[in-house]
């Protein structure tokens, strides 16, 4: 990638907050951040002792989990860095594009995971009697492998487009991590093209996802409708609510930001928060809490562990 900035730096600012706050804010992005990875740290332990869940919902759950962990971790170090030592919110040139990749990789994977999950609900409900076949372990890790390498590229070519730009002015990034439209706000170039290159591109990947997954619930809700019993009903119902959920909280704070004329720094940040910080911590709490299979391994990998103990 040529680089012909002249800004070795950056300075990350951080949310818009009074500085007595800082301690408080530390210390609730750090329970936070520390309650995300244990519970992501669960479902995957849980996921992986318990064969019972070694279907491809829970595969699919797994890599869910893994980039909600990795996720926070992107962008939540850094900022409890900067609340502890306000002194030193600088970020290396390098460091940032990393930051940026990393970002939009595990955010544009994660979108296109919901896409995936959505489909396989789809599959789930629609066909029961032909699920196992058509939603065979080779074609988990197909769809799987997939998201993952669509993810890689997508960021790859937002992060190409924004630091080909030469960045020689102000080197204040009012936001708590690198992210494109602050980013694109220090060039000292026309950035145009590069904007509307970026954010064509991120609506048609996020409206894309959204679509299908819309499509898939408008399928689903239809099958479900069929289901002559209400208890069946409920069941189905209950299968794709966790995912709903989730969705919507993922999606939501992301239109706002990226999809929405203009851009105010002050206010993306503090939405920012939502997909970046509480959003990985409510998919565990969303898929434990709602999930009785999940639940019921838990007790179990709990009483073994306390059985173990004991001897």
């Amino acid at each position: 990638m040529a680089n012909l900035s002249l800004v070795t730096t950056f300075i990350l600012m951080g949310l818009p907050h009074a500085a007595p706050l800082d301690t408080l804010l530390f210390g609730i992005f750090l329970v936070i951040y520390v309650f995300t990875v244990v519970g992501t740290l669960l479902i995957l332990l849980v996921i992986l002792v318990d064969s019972h869940l070694h279907t491809p919902m829970y595969y699919f759950l797994t890599n869910l989990s893994f980039i909600d962990m990795w996720f926070s971790t992107v962008t939540v170090p850094k900022m409890l860095m900067s609340l502890v030592s306000p002194g030193d919110k600088t970020i290396s040139f390098h460091s940032c594009v990393a930051q940026l990749y990393s970002f939009h990789f595990l955010g544009s994977t994660e979108c296109f995971l919901y896409t995936v999950m959505s489909y396989d609900c789809y599959l789930a409900i629609s066909y029961p009697l032909r699920y196992s076949s058509m939603m065979s372990g080779r074609m988990c890790a197909l769809l799987a492998t997939t998201t993952w390498l669509s993810g890689s590229l997508h960021s790859a070519f937002q992060t190409v487009l924004m630091f080909r730009l030469p960045y020689c002015g102000s080197n204040q990034i009012q936001h708590y991590f690198c992210d494109a439209p602050p980013i694109l706000n220090l060039a000292c170039a026309d950035t145009s093209a590069n904007e509307m290159m970026i954010f064509v591109n991120i609506r048609v990947v996020a409206s894309g996802c959204f679509l299908l997954i819309v499509l898939s619930y408008v399928s689903i809700v239809c099958s479900i409708l069929k289901i002559r019993t209400s208890e069946g009903r409920h069941r189905a119902f209950q299968t794709c609510a966790s995912h709903c959920t989730v969705v919507f909280c993922f999606f939501g704070p992301g239109v706002f930001i990226y999809l929405r004329p203009g851009s105010k720094d002050a206010v993306d940040g503090v939405v920012a928060v939502f997909y970046t910080v509480l959003t990985p911590l409510l998919n565990p709490v969303v898929y434990t809490l709602r999930n009785k299979e999940v639940k019921k391994s838990l007790l179990k990998l709990k009483s073994k562990s306390i059985f173990t103990h004991s001897k």
